[in-house]
């Protein structure tokens, strides 16, 4: 009896951990932003769908968590992904999907501006941001940079701070996060989820991805 209390007494503490650790890491990214009234144009539940290229259908399914100043998932984006983009997604093989895993407070905010934009314009956005990498990321001001890329995407300044503001959608990244490290221990970016089967991490040529990728039917 005494056995099972402390094990009962143990997991709930675990849990408690668990939660304590989740509402810091969401406390330390959204901190920056003041509870401020936002855009109800847009809807949340839109921002944080999916984001996919290739067919529904495709027999290898891809999932990855990455961080918009991330280096290495910048160095993987600019490298390797158009070379998987043409030989795998493109060729009906890979279903590709990006899920925001933000690193710091920057990196929640440039995923909340991409997130904030058409869906058709979502990838053209991350390419952009990821192409450019050190111009925003190293800036002096790195939100005046980011707002400046922003424009290009056809966001106003007003579109752009009532995005830095939205509080909703940004605990809603926050969320998706959180969801990578529940359901697969996401703790690096880039990772990679295969099939919802295995995880890949860190930022690999296009021949070590593509055999990776061979055990599943690529």
């Amino acid at each position: 009896m005494v056995g099972t209390m402390n094990y009962i007494s143990l997991k709930t503490k675990l849990s408690s951990r668990r939660h304590f650790i989740k509402r810091m890491v969401t406390t330390a990214l959204v901190a920056s932003f003041p509870k401020m009234a936002h855009s109800n144009s847009l809807s949340v539940e839109v921002a944080v769908g999916p984001r996919i290229l290739g067919r529904n259908d495709a027999p290898v399914q891809v999932a990855e968590y990455y961080s918009m100043t991330c280096g290495h998932c910048a160095e993987f984006h600019n490298n390797i992904f158009p070379t998987i983009k043409s030989k795998l997604i493109n060729t009906g093989i890979v279903r590709y999907e990006m899920r925001p895993f933000p690193l710091d407070g920057l990196a929640l905010r440039a995923h909340a501006l991409v997130r904030s934009v058409p869906e058709k314009k979502y990838f053209p956005l991350v390419k952009i941001l990821f192409a450019q990498h050190p111009v925003w990321v190293r800036a002096e001001d790195p939100l005046s940079a980011l707002m400046k890329i922003a424009r290009l995407a056809g966001v106003s300044a007003d579109e752009f701070n009532a995005i830095m503001r939205n509080r909703d959608l940004l605990e809603a990244i926050v969320a998706m996060r959180q969801k990578g490290v529940d359901d697969w221990q996401i703790a690096s970016t880039p990772s990679f989820v295969i099939n919802n089967n295995e995880v890949l991490s860190g930022n690999m040529s296009y021949e070590d991805f593509a055999e990776r990728l061979s055990a599943f039917g690529a």
